[in-house]
């Protein structure tokens, strides 16, 4: 699966330039709480990004073995959404629950735009 290490290794590189723009928004604007939402749900979404590409190799070790494979780990993805969800509704003064949501969405957009980006050069 050298392919999807590819895949993650530049997704992460796009996603730590994201949150160092993230991190200089909150520093330097009056917008602090919408960006510290960015931060945090971007955030999560690399820790929802590692742990399917965790996943997914731990299920393409599994079929090669014919073992049975239990899941792809939706569960936990979907938990680290609710807990983003959690902590944006207890602290409501310093994290933009809009923002969370737009931060959890990250790691799929960056994925997509790689994915074209990625197509067009190779069909140049």
């Amino acid at each position: 699966m050298p392919e999807l290490h590819e895949v993650f290794t530049r997704s992460k590189k796009w996603m730590f330039y994201l949150l160092a723009i993230y991190v200089l928004g909150w520093g330097f604007t009056s917008f602090q709480s919408v960006f510290l939402g960015l931060i945090f749900g971007t955030g999560l979404s690399l820790f929802n990004l590692w742990l399917m590409v965790r996943k997914t190799e731990q299920f393409g070790e599994k079929v090669l073995k014919g073992q049975n494979v239990r899941s792809l780990g939706t569960f936990s993805r979907m938990a680290s959404g609710a807990l983003a969800v959690i902590v944006a509704l207890r602290y409501p003064e310093y994290l933009n629950i809009i923002a969370i949501v737009l931060g959890l969405m990250t790691s799929y957009i960056v994925i997509m735009i790689d994915f074209f980006i990625h197509t067009l050069k190779i069909n140049k």
